[in-house]
């Protein structure tokens, strides 16, 4: 029996059922297939499969059962031509740099991106002579300015991490391309629950799958989906520089995403409540949130998104930059619910603060291009009772 075409279908039904490939014993529940190797019928056939002229399993470096139903379903869901997975999200941004990147050719990006994306960028990426040039996300004729003959890539997160500033993904696609330049959209924070940037002129979407695609802190993943004609050329570098997401932790993945409709959805719900509480607590200077009215951006994002995600921002009241950090510190402490961790995307709520975590190893001149400053707390909002967490916030604040 063909496989449906899943883009006849809804977007539950697609989470549930796209990307399931059953073994001859007939299971409901995809296997889950724990190999390093394949046995061939025949000599013939294990040259064939070697040289691609014959489709089947060689090696799970780059072809396992378990992975390949995990980036068929996430394809089926970002509305993608086809997806390559990864064992981190940075390793998918790595290896759209090594895909796509050659020696000469320059990146345009933002200063709202994780840290680890700019170490990547500027202590990494810049060694194999790729130039890059940050400009303001929000600005799409910066974008448009800062293109050269050698521009390749446009790189961006919507909504940023972690100040929430929401990219204008119809103008900034169609800037690129008109000028044949590839866009990648990190669309980690939404998922493709709450946001298909491919719907826009984007050839791209990446993702850390270790965030809201696994959605409980259990395993480490990335993805890469969109055009085919780029998702080969990263492909060939995952499967000769290895990257590889394990199979175990593809069958994971694969199976939370028949969940990730629902728990999106009560983020969002929740981390809504929070940022109004938030907004009228008197320690609090400004709540970031691009679902609250007050956002800049709010009428972008709204459009651009069906909710406004799980990711929480705000910023204590305070100039003096060793007391913000003391007080932010304080509030850290004092918590009882929300962890005290670097992630994000786990049904636990969690409690950052950027400019000692995940933004503590950039430079200061990067972290003040970023917006981040001592007072700044992010939240990740996970799925507790509102009440405890609004209590928990109360105590430090």
């Amino acid at each position: 029996m063909d496989k449906p075409s899943w883009k006849d279908f809804g977007f539950a039904t697609r989470a549930v059922r796209a990307g399931t490939e059953r073994s001859d014993f007939g299971e409901h529940s995809e296997a889950l297939y724990l190999t390093s190797s394949y046995v061939f019928d025949d000599a013939e056939q294990a040259a064939r499969r070697f040289q691609n002229q014959e489709s089947g399993p060689v090696y799970s470096r780059f072809t396992n059962p378990s992975v390949q139903m995990f980036e068929e379903r996430l394809a089926a869901l970002e509305n993608a031509e086809e997806c390559v997975a990864t064992c981190t999200g940075m390793a998918a941004i790595l290896s759209v740099c090594l895909g796509l990147l050659k020696a000469g050719d320059e990146i345009v990006t933002t200063g709202s991106l994780f840290g680890a994306t700019i170490q990547l960028f500027d202590n990494f990426i810049a060694k194999f002579g790729v130039g890059v040039r940050y400009v303001p996300l929000t600005d799409p004729q910066a974008w448009k300015e800062a293109i050269t003959p050698q521009t390749r890539l446009f790189y961006l997160e919507t909504p940023s991490n972690p100040l929430l500033e929401i990219a204008d993904l119809q103008a900034i696609g169609q800037i690129a391309r008109e000028a044949g330049v590839i866009t990648v959209v990190d669309n980690c924070f939404c998922t493709p629950a709450l946001q298909q940037p491919l719907r826009y002129p984007i050839d791209l979407v990446l993702h850390s799958a270790t965030k809201y695609i696994d959605g409980q802190g259990r395993v480490l993943g990335g993805a890469v989906a969109g055009l085919g004609t780029h998702i080969e050329k990263i492909r060939q570098v995952v499967r000769t520089c290895g990257p590889t997401l394990s199979p175990f932790n593809a069958w994971v993945l694969h199976k939370s995403l028949e969940t990730l409709q629902v728990r999106m959805r009560a983020h969002s719900e929740s981390a809504l409540a929070l940022a109004q509480w938030l907004q009228s607590h008197p320690s609090v200077a400004r709540v970031i949130y691009p679902g609250l009215e007050s956002h800049p951006q709010h009428a972008l994002a709204m459009q651009q998104q069906s909710a406004g995600g799980a990711i929480v921002s705000f910023e204590l009241k305070g100039s003096d930059a060793d007391a913000l950090r003391q007080k932010a510190f304080a509030l850290v402490n004092a918590t009882e619910v929300f962890s005290r961790t670097g992630n994000l995307g786990d049904t636990r709520s969690i409690m950052t603060h950027p400019a000692s975590t995940t933004h503590g190893r950039i430079s200061e001149e990067a972290r003040a291009r970023a917006g981040i400053t001592q007072g700044l707390i992010r939240l990740a909002v996970g799925l507790e009772d509102i009440q405890d967490l609004q209590r928990d916030l109360a105590r430090g604040l």
